[in-house]
């Protein structure tokens, strides 16, 4: 199966009494998915000195990163999304292929051929699958076709998402799977406009130990408390009473990375934890990659040399 979507996504940061305000503007444009809360789970790849998410942090116009994500409890045979998102000028790009959790960590860790007899033309009806991706409407479903179809009358290639999935793990020597992230999330869709989708998402969390999402996603918070993470999704327009009902309550774009927070977390961590590289080298914490990230990329100060 392969997905491939291009649309805005507009970050906000709410508090508890901004939120309770702003839901019932949203009700009148948007409905809760059928799914209400659900926990979304991700596993980011990275190289050994985070070569991604540091590229990221610099803002440049071009960004990429790779992710394995699968929803609710998982096991080896849960599906999960390989999903590979691009961002060019603000506008967001994603490709993503799916298979079992399991058989997506042995492709991810370099066995290729797994998935190279997924099936990409029953996409839009397969997410009929209970738990299978709650990220979108069921509603949607029917305007994806139409998608899929103008795609492929594009000439978009059923290989083609697969094949820019293994040009950036080619591309980024050393990736493997870095840290985890989850979180719970709201999903709403437009009533009217199925493209507009709004997300809240709360109890964020990572971890750089035992990155395996069958263990769950307990992890360290990145929100403070009471904050909710909206992300409103567009493939165009703003829907102006609502823009406008936003700047009345205080809320406005944030530039904000769920990744590149916990990565700022995870360097804080370590420079308070290793002041030097020979404390670093006497714990014999080789496999603290939070402290590899900081020795290699020169950010742990060297004393006593």
């Amino acid at each position: 199966m392969a997905q491939t979507f291009k649309r805005l996504e507009i970050k906000y940061l709410l508090n508890d009494k901004q939120y309770s305000q702003l839901l019932p503007e949203l009700l009148k444009i948007a409905e809760v998915d059928e799914y209400g809360k659900s926990r979304i789970n991700n596993i980011y790849y990275d190289t050994p000195d985070f070569r991604v998410i540091r590229t990221s942090l610099e803002k440049p116009v071009y960004k990429e990163k790779l992710r394995l994500r699968t929803y609710g409890d998982t096991t080896d045979m849960t599906n999960a999304f390989v999903e590979l998102k691009k961002k060019y000028h603000g506008v967001v790009y994603k490709r993503r292929i799916s298979a079992g959790y399991l058989d997506s960590l042995k492709y991810l860790a370099g066995d290729s051929e797994l998935m190279s007899s997924m099936d990409k033309e029953n996409e839009p009806f397969d997410r009929l699958d209970k738990g299978m991706d709650r990220d979108f409407d069921i509603r949607e479903i029917q305007a994806e076709s139409l998608r899929a179809l103008k795609e492929k009358e594009n000439g978009l290639r059923e290989s083609q998402v697969k094949d820019e999935i293994d040009e950036f793990i080619k591309a980024y020597e050393g990736l493997r799977p870095a840290m985890i992230i989850g979180y719970d999330r709201i999903a709403m869709a437009g009533r009217e406009d199925k493209e507009f989708r709004v997300t809240f998402d709360t109890n964020i969390t990572w971890r750089t130990t035992d990155i395996d999402l069958r263990k769950g996603t307990d992890g360290w918070q990145i929100l403070e408390p009471g904050q909710h993470l909206m992300e409103i999704k567009i493939p165009l327009a703003f829907p102006l009473e609502l823009s406008r009902r936003m700047s009345e309550l205080g809320i406005f774009p944030v530039s904000i990375s769920k990744y590149g927070r916990a990565y700022i977390a995870m360097i804080n961590e370590a420079q308070i934890k290793y002041s030097n590289v020979y404390e670093y080298e006497a714990a014999g914490s080789i496999n603290d990659i939070a402290a590899y990230s900081l020795l290699h990329t020169g950010m742990l100060a060297v004393h006593g040399a």
